[in-house]
């Protein structure tokens, strides 16, 4: 088997497992709990906290605990909406966000809210001076992705960073659930950002876990009410043989970006010039300024379900661009904003690499690929 579909989710570092499976095992209490159960539990809980907040450079009340990249941006989206409305009811988001930002967005419009799409150039990157345009004095938030999930382009965070210094009264949010891990993170979580959501499984982690950074002194109107976990931010019970395991994963993945860099981008580079060499194959992911693990092509008048399960034949596993709507059938949302014609966008599919993949991988990936180019020549 070989997969290529690590940006959907990747496979949990043993280790990750280990300590999932001991904590599990060993630490039962609720930290809500007043025994010393409890407090066994509080401890992992906090110490875990902290490490990961030491991971990307924040401080551990900073950190807060969820149940994965969706409800981290159905959280800042909403809740940073709500709690500032008083001041304003205008909030903007790029073309291309993840689903789990832009439904949101778009169900705050269904509650008096005002919001504007940023939109983004022909590769795929949002247009600074366009979202410089779109800046009122009622906008309140401003919500752009650190890395595309369906063609890769690193979002230019350290330039709306710039954009937004002077003006303190609007929140800035960064979607940085495919950047953790993947890209330097001071590429993203600059000093500017408010708000950075994160999922444990896109880093080796288990799945049902993320976290999101709040700065101190930002202030966010909860989604979930009760018992006051999270310090009256998020009250649930906490997972916390889950969020060992993400410390766990953070930590690994981290000490391995250099590394995963450099390998997944000479794969996509040797997998990227022979797609090039195809003349009824797409390319729609760039080189410069994109993530070193994600590339995307299409061939010409077949759709992307068709070529994802073409090589599922051959067990090599792809995707249609984003996982959490590639069922619906779709064409890619990133590269309809990029005014990409309608039936090329329905061609595309999603490689995305990890340390785990090879270049004897690479090999056989494209030795299939060629078949399936020959066996769709009538279609093209």
């Amino acid at each position: 088997m070989i997969y290529f579909d690590n940006s959907a989710t990747t496979k949990p570092y043993p280790e990750v497992l280990e300590t999932y499976m001991q904590v599990s095992a060993k630490i039962i209490g609720n930290p809500s709990s007043l025994h010393r159960l409890g407090d066994q539990s509080t401890r992992i809980l906090e110490a875990s906290r902290q490490q990961i907040a030491d991971l990307i450079g924040k401080k551990s009340e900073e950190v807060f605990f969820t149940s994965g990249g969706t409800e981290g941006d159905n959280w800042v989206i909403k809740g940073v909406a709500f709690e500032k409305a008083q001041f304003g009811k205008h909030i903007i988001v790029s073309e291309i966000e993840h689903p789990a930002v832009k439904e949101s967005a778009l169900w705050l419009q269904t509650q008096g809210f005002e919001v504007d799409f940023a939109p983004v150039d022909e590769k795929g990157f949002v247009d600074v001076a366009a979202l410089e345009n779109l800046l009122r004095p009622d906008t309140t938030l401003v919500s752009i992705m650190a890395v595309n999930n369906e063609i890769g382009s690193i979002q230019p965070i350290e330039a709306i960073s710039e954009l937004l210094v002077d003006k303190p009264t609007i929140s800035f949010h960064v979607d940085a659930v495919q950047a953790l891990a993947k890209i330097p993170i001071e590429k993203y979580l600059t000093d500017r950002v408010d708000f950075a959501t994160f999922s444990s499984h896109k880093f080796h982690g288990v799945r049902g876990v993320g976290f999101i950074y709040i700065k101190s002194g930002k202030k966010i109107t909860p989604l979930l009410t009760g018992g006051g976990q999270e310090r009256d931010y998020r009250s649930t019970t906490e997972n916390v043989a889950g969020i060992a395991a993400t410390a766990k994963a953070l930590r690994l993945a981290m000490e391995r970006l250099e590394l995963f860099s450099n390998k997944t981008g000479q794969m996509k580079a040797v997998i990227r010039q022979a797609l090039l060499e195809y003349p009824d194959i797409f390319v729609f992911s760039g080189e410069e300024d994109f993530a070193p693990h994600i590339l995307t092509f299409g061939i010409k008048g077949v759709r992307g379900e068709v070529i994802v399960h073409a090589f599922e034949d051959y067990d090599i596993f792809i995707s249609t661009t984003s996982a959490c709507s590639s069922k619906a059938g779709k064409p890619a949302g990133t590269l309809i904003a990029m005014g990409v014609e309608k039936d090329k966008a329905q061609s595309a599919v999603r490689v995305s690499l990890d340390l785990e993949n090879d270049m004897s991988q690479v090999e056989q990936f494209l030795t299939k690929l060629k078949l399936i180019y020959n066996q769709t020549r009538k279609v093209r």
